[in-house]
């Protein structure tokens, strides 16, 4: 399962943009009435929901989190650990009303998708964390990471973990290499292409193949491809808009190229060795799950310590092991290379964990969609994929 959300209808999409607008003032804190009463030096626990299957667990035992298990061995904070997030909009449901209404969610740390992120740092719904209490966090956090738009100087948000969306595509059956995204178009793939279905999931990396700065997009790159993807599904080009259900369809042969996350495809390159994962001569989208810590919080302090934990690179070597997906910490590469362990070792040398320098200048962060303009462009393309 991969934790990038799975496509949005959208009405959802929609409510949530509603309440991040102008449009609703009350919902947003202002920055003096965002902490809480910090229970952190007496109350040694916290709170810490993420996505399921999302952190390493022991092999003989799932309920033991062996990284997890070690902060609290360390330093005494019991951490209560739920796997309650499935869906970013589903999430934004369920604790927007306490947010909003200045009340404590129950929860000490979220992992949100950047997207998301960006929505709950525009509402001032999240607290800036202390850096000079996470030293692991300013030294070792990969230099691409440090500064989205949608949170400059990362003062909100720590990336948990990270990945790329680029392009799959079964290197055997189609016969040739997929070099840029505008090899998808090629004839020989007609009816055998799929793009994903959520807009921020997809819009990214067709910009790239347009040669768009995604950094500093505009509207009208927005509905250049808009006009491009709506021709081709109208030719039949493009088979069909997924979720995750992409994983099925390329490891079957109905599909022969695809959009895809990175993560996704180290799991099926362990069934297939014919799938390859490319990242574009033009770009690929970079992209986080993030770290943040919502308003009025009973354990910040305990919180921050719990995210600079996971900056060691000895820890993040072992989550990187479990999760497979681009490593926030690039010095955790060295950890793994020095592993006796030969199928340990071999990871550092993954480019979709770990990417080489080639790789990294190819990848960019893209300039979040803004309040104002995602209910006009979720209408716009979710009436492209049929939503």
């Amino acid at each position: 399962m991969s934790r990038r959300s799975l496509l949005r209808a959208f009405g959802a999409g929609a409510a949530g943009a509603t309440l991040a607008g102008c449009g609703v003032p009350a919902a947003y804190v202002e920055p003096g009435d965002r902490a809480g009463r910090d229970s952190s030096a007496t109350d040694h626990t916290l709170h810490f929901a993420n996505w399921p299957l999302y952190i390493d667990t022991d092999d003989e035992d799932e309920s033991k989190r062996p990284t997890l298990d070690a902060f609290s061995k360390r330093t005494g904070i019991s951490v209560t650990y739920t796997e309650e997030i499935n869906d970013n909009d589903e999430f934004f449901g369920k604790i927007s009303p306490a947010l909003m209404n200045h009340q404590e969610t129950g929860r000490d740390l979220i992992v949100i998708s950047d997207w998301m992120a960006a929505r709950f740092v525009r509402l001032g719904w999240v607290q800036e964390m202390d850096r000079a209490k996470q030293p692991n966090v300013a030294k070792y956090l990969d230099p691409l990471l440090r500064s989205p738009a949608f949170d400059e100087g990362r003062l909100h948000s720590v990336p948990w973990q990270s990945g790329i969306t680029g392009i799959a595509y079964n290197r055997r059956k189609l016969g040739r290499e997929i070099r840029s995204t505008g090899d998808l178009w090629a004839a020989d793939l007609r009816g055998r292409v799929t793009l994903l279905s959520g807009l921020d999931e997809s819009f990214a990396l067709l910009m790239q193949g347009n040669g768009v700065d995604i950094t500093r997009w505009t509207a009208d790159d927005f509905h250049e491809i808009c006009e491009q993807t709506r021709k081709r599904v109208r030719s039949k080009h493009i088979r069909r808009f997924t979720g995750n259900d992409y994983i099925k369809d390329l490891a079957t042969g109905d599909v022969l190229a695809c959009q895809a996350y990175s993560g996704d495809v180290i799991q099926l390159q362990a069934d297939n060795p014919d799938i390859e994962f490319v990242v574009p001569e033009e770009g690929a989208e970079l992209w986080a799950e993030s770290l943040m810590i919502p308003n009025l919080a009973r354990h910040k302090r305990n919180a921050e310590r719990l995210v600079d934990h996971y900056y060691d690179p000895e820890v993040a070597a072992e989550l990187a092991t479990w999760v497979n997906y681009v490593c926030p910490v690039p010095t955790a590469r060295d950890v793994l290379a020095s592993s006796k362990d030969e199928e340990t070792a071999a990871l550092a040398e993954d480019p979709l964990i770990f990417p080489d320098d080639a790789m990294r200048k190819r990848l960019a962060i893209a300039r979040d969609i803004t309040s104002e303009e995602r209910m006009d462009f979720a209408k716009k393309w979710n009436s492209i994929v049929g939503l």
